[in-house]
């Protein structure tokens, strides 16, 4: 019997509220980004740098610089992110949950109701968190023109409307609907590999393992869209549809992904649509890691506080 190793009780559905799935999915998200987020912002400088500049340094180059630079340097931007990522998980989790239930029926392992609950999830969350991670990855640029979050708000309205906080909102949805599916899948595909026949109980050694696994394989498929959404966040659209790159970026002059796809691979070849690909891994497999972990932990939580409730009132 190993004591060691807490255990999650599975319940039909988690029997848990819309409510409750929010609060532990706000947990895990914020926990997660904050934990990770200076890995974050090493993959958002690497995805964001001019491919001239970028061809000009070699690649440990990069994180070499960012290292040096002062621990506060490192966790610029995360005060967007926390103002996003607890909101738009919230919404994230509790959406997933509701479709999931409503989409299995009496199947529980069906895999494209995993994916197509995912895909509803994070057009939905996407929504919530865009305009923050916008404002992010600006703040954790290099030399970053802008004083905090709320001076970087305020210019990027004033000075370029405010869909410029959603300019990247499609390329997130379009990266974000192929990650999910793989996410998911590899998730719940790992967890069946894992605890095999006996499916009473899980651990949360098993929900990091599996988490670890998935945001590893769906980060490395889905970085090209990554670094074309990075590149959309960095850009300053001025008047007449005047374009320029924010602290090095390239100047886009459109905004369709397979323009910016086509820029970059004119510039830097196919291998520019996988830069920053080694950090975006090391910062998703630990981050579904811990987001899983804390996720299912919270819906512990709730189950017994539930079981707890209930009994108490009989």
């Amino acid at each position: 019997m190993n004591e060691q190793t807490p255990k999650i009780v599975v319940v039909s559905h988690d029997g848990l509220e819309f409510w409750q799935f929010m609060i532990a999915g706000s947990i895990a998200g914020s926990v997660e980004h904050m934990a990770m987020f200076p890995v974050d912002t090493l993959k958002t400088r690497m995805q964001a740098i001019a491919s001239s500049s970028y061809k000009n340094k070699t690649p440990s180059s990069s994180p070499q610089l960012t290292l040096r630079q002062s621990i506060g340097g490192l966790y610029r931007g995360i005060a967007a992110m926390g103002l996003g990522a607890g909101p738009a998980h919230a919404v994230y989790f509790a959406v997933y949950e509701t479709c999931k239930k409503f989409l299995s029926s009496e199947n529980s392992n069906n895999p494209l109701a995993h994916a197509a609950s995912g895909v509803f999830a994070t057009v939905t969350s996407d929504a919530v968190l865009t305009p923050m991670d916008v404002v992010k990855q600006r703040l954790q640029l290099k030399d970053s023109p802008y004083k905090g979050v709320g001076d970087c708000v305020r210019r990027v309205i004033v000075e370029e409307g405010f869909g410029a906080l959603y300019a990247s909102y499609r390329t997130t949805v379009v990266m974000n609907a192929p990650f999910t599916a793989v996410h998911f899948a590899t998730y719940e595909a790992a967890k069946r590999g894992m605890i095999g026949e006996e499916e009473e109980e899980e651990t949360l050694l098993l929900h990091a393992t599996a988490g670890a696994a998935a945001g590893a394989l769906a980060a490395a498929i889905t970085t090209p869209l990554d670094v074309v959404k990075t590149q959309l966040q960095c850009q300053i659209h001025g008047l007449c549809g005047v374009v320029q790159g924010v602290c090095g970026c390239d100047r886009l002059s459109s905004s369709s992904i397979r323009s910016v796809i086509q820029t970059i691979k004119n510039k830097e070849g196919y291998g520019g649509l996988m830069r920053g690909w080694v950090p975006r891994m090391l910062f998703h497999a630990p981050a579904a890691a811990i987001c899983w972990s804390t996720y299912e932990a919270g819906k512990t939580f709730f189950q017994r506080l539930n079981g707890t409730t209930h009994n108490s009132q009989e």
